[in-house]
C-alpha cells in the first residue's frame, strides 16, 4: 500500500484522526478499491465512526490486489504524526503512507519546507474488519445544517456535560442537556436552545421524538466539519435507535453512528404524571410577606388615640420605660401644647395610609422575619403610651 497526500489535504486527514480520537483508543486501517478507510469503535461499541478518504483525495493511491491488508494501531501513536495542527499545512507540503511488510511498520512520511523529512514508523497489529451496521436513507428524520450553526449551538453547554436531548417537532428543533431522573431538581441547571426550521439546509420530520445521545462524539465530528466548511446531516428515527451524523464531500465520507437512550414506556408514563404534579416553584420573598399583619400592625400602632392601656401597663413596665418617664418628668411642655400636636399627629397620620403600605411593602423585603417585625412596633408605641399615661399623672 502506497498513498501521497499533497498540500491542504494533509490537514483534512489530521483533522480526521483527531476526530476518530475522539471516539476510541485504536485506529484501524483499511485500503480497499474505493479508499482508504479509517474507522474507531469505542470500548462499550456505543460509537461508531469511519472516514472513507476516495481515491481522488490522494495524488497517488495504490493498493496490494493479491491480498486484504486490515490493521489497528494505537491512535494515539498516529495523532502524534500530526500534533501540530496549526501549523501543519504551513510547514508540511506532503505526507507519505506506505506499508513496510517486512518490518510489520506502517510509515508515515511528512516533506517539510527546505527538504526537511520526519518519518514515523508504527507498529500494528492485524485485525478483523470493523463495519457497523445501518441504513441513513431509511431514517424518518433528516437534517441538514451549516456547522457553524451547532458549533454555536452546542458551545452552550460545559465540556463536562456528557449527553444531550434532540427533540423535533414540524417547525422547531430543541436541544438540551440531559438531566437524570434521579437528580434532585431543585440543584440541576437546565439549558436548552431552539432553532427553527429556516435555520436548516434541509429539515424534514416524519415523526416527533426525542432522542439522547453522547455529545463527546458530536464535538468530535464538529471539529472536522468547521474545518473543512462541509454541512452536518442527521439521520434518526426513535428513541433506542441509532443517530447518524454524517459529512460529505466528493472525495471523501464520514459517517459517526451514535447510541440512543432507549425509552421505557412505565418511565415515560411516571414523567408525564409528574409533569403535572411538580410542585410549584419557591415564591419570593416578596410574596411570602404578610402585608395585612405589616399593615394592621403599623395601623394600629401608629395611629393615635385615647390611653386605654392602663391595666395592661404595669406589665410592660421595663427599666427603659422608667428612664424614659424620668426624661418625660423634667419637660416644660404644656397640656394644650402636647394636645396640638397630637391632632397635628392625626391629621398627618391621616395622610400616610399610601406611604405605610408602601413601606411596608418595600421593608419586607430586608428586614428580619414579621413576627419580629410586627412585635417590635406595638412595643415601642404601648411604651410611649406608658409615658404620656405616666406624664399626666404626674401633672
Amino acid at each position: 500500500m502506497r498513498c501521497v497526500v499533497t498540500g491542504g489535504n494533509v490537514k483534512v486527514l489530521a483533522k480526521a484522526v483527531h476526530s476518530l480520537s475522539r471516539i476510541g483508543d485504536d485506529l484501524y486501517v483499511e485500503p480497499q478499491e474505493d479508499g482508504l478507510a479509517l474507522r474507531s469503535v469505542n470500548s462499550s461499541r456505543s460509537a461508531y465512526a469511519c472516514f472513507l478518504f476516495a481515491p481522488l483525495f490522494f495524488s497517488r493511491y495504490s493498493i496490494p490486489s493479491d491480498h486484504t491488508f486490515r490493521c489497528k494501531m494505537a491512535i494515539k501513536s498516529v495523532q502524534a504524526v500530526f500534533r501540530s495542527l496549526a501549523t501543519l499545512e504551513k510547514t508540511v507540503e506532503k505526507c507519505h503512507i506506505e506499508l513496510d511488510e517486512q518490518k510489520d511498520r506502517l510509515t508515515f512520511t511528512l516533506h517539510c519546507k527546505h527538504g526537511l523529512l520526519k518519518t514515523h514508523n508504527l507498529s500494528f497489529q492485524d485485525s478483523e474488519s470493523l463495519q457497523a451496521v445501518f441504513d441513513k436513507d431509511s431514517c424518518a428524520n433528516v437534517f441538514r445544517a451549516q456547522s457553524r450553526l451547532l458549533v454555536d449551538t452546542v458551545v452552550h453547554f460545559p465540556s463536562s456535560l456528557e449527553e444531550v436531548t434532540v427533540s423535533v417537532s414540524d417547525e422547531r428543533m430543541w436541544v438540551r442537556n440531559h438531566v437524570e431522573e434521579e437528580a434532585e431538581q431543585s440543584k440541576v441547571m437546565l439549558t436548552e436552545l431552539c432553532l427553527a426550521s429556516d435555520e436548516f439546509d434541509h429539515f424534514a420530520v416524519k415523526t416527533h421524538n426525542s432522542i439522547t445521545f453522547c455529545l463527546k462524539e458530536l464535538r468530535g465530528l464538529l471539529v472536522f466539519a468547521e474545518s473543512t466548511g462541509l454541512p452536518v446531516s442527521m439521520y434518526f428515527d426513535e428513541p433506542g435507535s441509532p443517530v447518524v451524523l454524517s459529512v460529505t464531500d466528493s472525495v471523501l465520507e464520514g459517517n459517526f453512528v451514535l447510541a440512543t437512550l432507549s425509552e421505557d414506556p412505565s418511565l415515560h408514563k411516571n414523567n408525564s404524571k409528574g409533569a403535572h404534579t411538580l410542585p410549584p416553584p419557591p415564591p419570593d420573598d416578596f410574596m411570602n410577606d404578610d402585608i395585612d399583619s405589616y399593615l394592621i400592625a403599623m395601623d394600629t400602632s401608629i395611629a393615635p388615640g385615647p390611653s386605654t392601656a392602663g391595666p395592661s401597663t404595669p406589665p410592660l413596665a421595663d427599666p427603659t420605660c422608667s428612664k424614659q418617664s424620668a426624661v418625660a418628668a423634667h419637660r416644660t411642655r404644656t397640656h394644650r401644647e402636647e394636645d396640638e400636636e397630637a391632632e397635628e399627629d392625626e391629621t398627618d397620620d391621616s395622610d400616610r395610609p399610601p406611604n405605610k403600605k408602601f413601606r411596608s411593602l418595600f421593608f419586607g423585603l430586608v428586614l428580619p422575619p414579621s413576627s419580629q417585625i410586627s412585635t417590635q412596633p406595638v412595643m415601642s408605641q404601648e411604651v410611649l403610651a406608658s409615658d404620656s399615661e405616666d406624664e399626666t399623672q404626674a401633672e
